[in-house]
């Protein structure tokens, strides 16, 4: 049986209510604080301090507003309202940090290819190689309406103009500049070589660009690539594109089967089953006993609001939950929301919705003590085919340092976690290189001469 080490990224957001909502009511949870920057430059070195991966930071575009057709709950549950601009975090992070990956989500459908190909290429360079994106389409149609749309464009053809903003990023990041265009040579008054610097020409279905890369050459040229999709159109698209995919399974078997489909897609598209590296969403609740670890989550139900973590699922499906009934059915008819979890759930009832919701969330949680924790983390990377987690959090800062100081030692003595970082960029520590492989689509865009 595999042996591999535990991937480990901590799963927020730039916003008060993230995944578990109503824990923000919890005496010991600081998310109230997440405008402060001394807020997340203190998660960043609790992170760094645990040898987590990265920081994986969710985003949203627009407002949950299906559920009772408002944001009445929304907006008195924090449910991811207000909700600030990942990005800006990272540099203040990287500041404090030497080895923590950020993996920021930002929404393609609302952004022009060439500022954004600059941004991620900027804090690329600040964080010394440090950055991923976590690409994303969107599933909000207040978000559409936002930005002068009258709707979300349809599931799959959303994904057809991910496809080419990705071909546009890519020919600036990848082909714009050569390896060796940046001379910075104060005697000979040549800091770049113009020969060796290429504008890109795109006439698309979506986009039209002629010009060149604002930034040079950044450690790791195109981020980091993240994706979270289990539809048939988005497994295509992870399998093109993605270098780490997000997945969610109720069992480790659901899990595998979900974990061969996006391996295959890889395969399909030209690349190796390896090229990826998957995560899982998952919640822990952790004690040195097991009766202090089921304590704590019994208490934690005090705090929780099910019915603001199904609002949060209504917007999820495109269904306003709160016109069923507690035992009427729920059928997902017409939506334009997140396909393959509108499907997952249809016939499902609100009664039954909200129970799963008990601790303000649909996420896996896991209890018990150290060693109960770390046997049900190791079955789902064993038995699920998986390589790692998006390690949520119910109470900020609290969970994640309960992890590091009891579960993170378990696993290490196990040997299926790490006990130093390795050098390099978020990348290298992944893959053991700096630049995406010449298998991946990116590659076409390089050079004639090429690089490494």
């Amino acid at each position: 049986m595999s042996q591999k080490e535990i991937l480990l990224n901590a799963f927020n957001m730039n916003c008060v209510g993230h995944i578990h909502h109503g824990m923000w009511t919890h005496p010991q949870d600081r998310s109230v604080d997440f405008n402060s920057l001394d807020y997340w430059l203190d998660l960043a070195r609790l992170l760094e301090r645990g040898l987590f991966d990265g920081l994986f930071i969710a985003d949203i575009l627009g407002v949950y507003d299906v559920y009772q057709q408002g944001i009445g709950l929304t907006a008195s549950e924090a449910i991811q309202l207000p909700v600030n601009d990942p990005l800006m975090l990272v540099s203040g992070m990287a500041s404090v940090t030497q080895h923590l990956g950020f993996g920021v989500t930002a929404n393609l459908s609302y952004e022009a290819p060439y500022p954004f190909a600059r941004r991620l290429s900027t804090l690329d360079h600040l964080t010394n190689g440090r950055i991923g994106w976590n690409i994303v389409t969107g599933y909000l149609d207040s978000a559409a309406r936002a930005m002068g749309q009258h709707q979300l464009l349809a599931h799959d053809r959303r994904y057809d103009q991910a496809d080419e903003f990705l071909d546009v990023a890519y020919q600036l990041w990848e082909g714009s500049w050569q390896e060796d265009a940046l001379v910075a040579d104060k005697a000979r008054r040549v800091y770049a070589d113009a020969q060796k610097i290429h504008p890109i020409h795109h006439q698309g279905e979506f986009y039209q660009v002629q010009g060149y890369h604002l930034s040079s050459p950044s450690p790791q040229r195109t981020p980091l690539l993240f994706q979270a999709g289990s539809s048939a159109r988005g497994v295509q698209f992870a399998g093109r594109h993605a270098e780490c995919s997000f997945v969610n399974a109720s069992s480790p078997a659901a899990m595998r089967e979900q974990t061969q489909r996006l391996r295959l897609a890889a395969v399909q598209a030209g690349r190796r089953p390896d090229d990826l590296r998957i995560f899982m969403g998952v919640s822990v609740i952790v004690a040195p006993t097991e009766r202090e670890a089921q304590e704590k989550h019994r208490s934690y139900l005090e705090y929780a609001s099910p019915e603001a973590g199904l609002a949060h699922f209504s917007s999820s499906t495109g269904i306003d939950l709160a016109a069923f009934g507690l035992d009427e059915p729920i059928h997902s008819g017409d939506t334009r929301a997140i396909e393959s979890v509108s499907k997952a759930y249809s016939g499902w009832t609100r009664r039954r919705l909200l129970e799963q919701h008990a601790l303000g969330s649909r996420y896996p949680v896991i209890t018990g003590n150290p060693s109960q924790v770390a046997d049900a983390l190791i079955r789902w990377i064993d038995e699920g085919d998986i390589d790692g987690f998006n390690l949520t959090r119910i109470l900020n800062p609290q969970s994640y340092r309960d992890v590091i100081e009891l579960v993170v030692p378990e696993l290490q003595q196990r040997g299926r976690f790490k006990t130093a970082y390795q050098p390099g960029s978020l990348r290298h520590k992944l893959f053991q290189q700096d630049r995406l492989p010449d298998r991946h689509p990116a590659a076409r865009w390089r050079p004639a001469s090429g690089f490494r």
